[in-house]
């Protein structure tokens, strides 16, 4: 049985990702978006840690581990992109 204050976390964290993701489709500035995505990274791993929390399994703490190298990485790369216009020298 879940506990209440996982529920509260579970809320919380869904509520950001649905903000986050208004803020990607309405954002006029690309470096908006790139933090919005970022933020959507981040709060995609709390997600997948909470949900292992209430199953007890540890295979979504290595799939948050996966998304968060991803996370880093796509986000070094938009970044490049904007300053440089290209990703690979």
């Amino acid at each position: 049985m879940i506990e209440t204050a996982a529920v509260f976390a579970f809320v919380c964290f869904a509520l950001g990702l649905v903000m986050n993701l208004w803020k990607i489709v309405s954002a006029k500035d690309v470096a908006d978006r790139i933090l919005a995505l970022d933020t959507m990274f981040i709060n995609a791993i709390a997600l997948l840690v909470l949900y292992g929390m209430a199953l007890g399994s540890n295979i979504f703490f290595e799939a948050a581990m996966i998304i968060a190298m991803l996370g880093f990485v796509s986000t070094v790369a938009y970044a490049r992109f904007i300053l440089r216009g290209n990703i690979i020298e």
